[in-house]
């Protein structure tokens, strides 16, 4: 499903780390984005990010979020996104995380968007 705007971008990607479509999830990215997996700790391009979600993925996570502010530019957007995530550690232990995220995106030539720089942390 071809995300048409920056909302559907950030929904599509809570639904799919949700349903533990890793694929999915990371289909969301453009090649050279940028994500900021743990505060402070930043991870370039698709390889990179592969790694870095497969830690969200492996705790079989609910994802949920809030739309704060969508602002476009042109064929560029910052999403801020309240969300929240339960899951369950390896070792059996409930997890629970939130925060504020600040999400650019880029709408391509097609008229899909996708993520460029994704930073879960980024309004901390």
């Amino acid at each position: 499903m071809t995300a048409t705007s920056p909302e559907q971008v950030i929904q599509q990607f809570s639904l799919y780390v949700s349903n533990g479509n890793f694929e999915g999830a990371l289909a969301l990215y453009e090649p050279d984005a940028t994500f900021a997996f743990q505060p402070g700790e930043v991870v370039y391009g698709l390889d990179a990010i592969r790694s870095a979600l497969a830690g969200f993925v492996a705790l079989k996570p609910k994802l949920t979020g809030e739309i704060q502010k969508v602002l476009e530019a042109g064929e560029t957007a910052l999403v801020i996104n309240k969300w929240k995530l339960e899951g369950t550690q390896p070792d059996g232990t409930p997890i629970s995380m939130s925060g504020q995220s600040a999400d650019v995106l880029r709408r391509l030539t097609d008229g899909a968007w996708r993520l460029l720089i994704d930073d879960p942390w980024g309004t901390s």
